[in-house]
């Protein structure tokens, strides 16, 4: 409990606490703050006050210097904060650093190093190799040997709430007429992000084992995806341009720490995996994560995290298996969690299934894909000790005209 008597169910309870980067309309510099209930730590100005020894980790426009920092400051910062906000000694000494979340701008919390997606979900890789490989086996060889993954763009990932702008390229018709105009299946992708704190050594690989090491907590990613252009580019090296205008993040970054009760096991494997990607008998790193998807105020989706088939770590595993090095602020993505009832996909190309099954939304309209002005926004919660719920906040955005 917490004298500030937030409601125990309360999505940003003591049990999350997660990290951001803020500002004000009365002071609008961005800076490092933490949410709980209705209000946000303003973190420097508590830090200089109540902890000088960790002000240097928390200070700066970013979280980049806490992100480096490395598990041990995480933890203590963390500590800290619960102290500060259960002890009534610390009532008035903190009462300075309280900002009404309602004030704050929100920012980019964290300087984007690289930006990898995977495609993680059996369910969503299904349904996808269905539509487009009609009588074949929906899963490519292989899937299920390693998480398939590429590279996006880490200068085109946005704060929720950025607008989307509609974006052009090249189209191939199905008489085969190649234009070039904006995009008419503009599409969303429902996932969750992993945020790389402490870096990692050239040619070194990283041990699944360390995912906590490194990985500092999670948030909520619409990777936005335009259908016609990636279908038309990504054959023979993947999506390119139908991917990198732009992927919006959650603006709260919740704590891995504060996901250990939402732990579960991963679906069980039907292959066997090599020994650098086989997870039987090591703590498990499943997470129990329900997601829901908003388009324009309506529930579309409520996908399940927990059954995606290759966990963070894992991911983490592979994509340094070739010694390739992690960077403070590298962003990996798990691709769209899917699970295996209709309304549990996380992207409008499964729901419509490829246009042939249009969405039907409230005020009668319908959609395949979006349409100018539409608004998406996914929100996720996980549980946590004692029936506390974790929150992971939310991801919008709003589709704007092709310029």
């Amino acid at each position: 409990m917490t004298w500030l008597g937030i409601p125990a169910d309360h999505p940003f309870g003591v049990a999350t606490l997660p990290y951001g980067v803020f500002g004000t309309p009365g002071d609008p510099h961005p800076r490092a703050g933490v949410a709980v209930g209705e209000w946000i730590i303003d973190l420097p100005a508590a830090a200089r006050r109540l902890a000088p020894e960790l002000a240097g980790a928390v200070a700066g426009p970013s979280l980049d210097a806490l992100l480096a920092a490395g598990p041990r400051v995480w933890a203590e910062v963390r500590a800290r904060l619960t102290t500060w906000l259960t002890e009534e000694v610390y009532r008035d000494l903190l009462a300075h650093a309280l900002v009404p979340a309602r004030d704050a701008i929100m920012h980019l919390p964290f300087t984007v190093a690289d930006y990898v997606d995977f495609y993680a979900s059996e369910q969503h890789a299904t349904n996808l190799g269905r539509m487009f490989r009609p009588g074949q086996d929906p899963l490519t060889p292989n899937w299920k040997h390693l998480p398939i993954g590429y590279h996006g763009r880490a200068g085109t990932v946005v704060v929720s709430g950025t607008e989307v702008v509609r974006p052009s390229g090249q189209r191939r018709g199905p008489d085969g007429e190649i234009t070039f105009g904006p995009s008419r299946r503009l599409d969303i992708e429902a996932e969750l992000g992993f945020v790389v704190g402490a870096g990692s050594t050239l040619g070194r690989p990283v041990d699944m084992s360390r995912f906590p090491e490194h990985v500092f907590g999670v948030c909520l990613v619409n990777d936005w995806s335009a259908r016609d252009i990636q279908a038309w580019e990504y054959v023979p090296l993947g999506p390119f341009l139908g991917k990198s205008f732009a992927t919006s993040i959650s603006p709260w970054i919740v704590p891995l720490t504060a996901l250990d009760h939402a732990r579960v096991v991963p679906p069980a494997r039907t292959v066997p995996l090599l020994p650098y990607l086989d997870d039987a008998g090591a703590p498990p790193w499943g997470l129990d994560l329900r997601l829901e998807v908003r388009l324009n105020g309506h529930v579309v989706s409520r996908p399940e995290f927990a059954g995606m088939y290759w966990t963070g770590a894992q991911m983490l595993a592979h994509m340094t298996a070739n010694g390739a090095s992690l960077r403070t602020g590298d962003l990996y993505a798990s691709g769209t969690v899917s699970g295996a009832s209709p309304d549990q996909r996380g992207s409008l190309i499964e729901l419509c299934w490829g246009g042939e099954e249009p969405v039907k939304l409230p005020d009668g309209s319908v959609r395949t894909f979006l349409e100018d002005g539409d608004e998406v926004v996914i929100t996720a919660t996980a549980p946590g000790p004692d029936g506390a719920v974790i929150g992971l906040g939310a991801v919008g955005g709003r589709i704007g005209a092709a310029r």
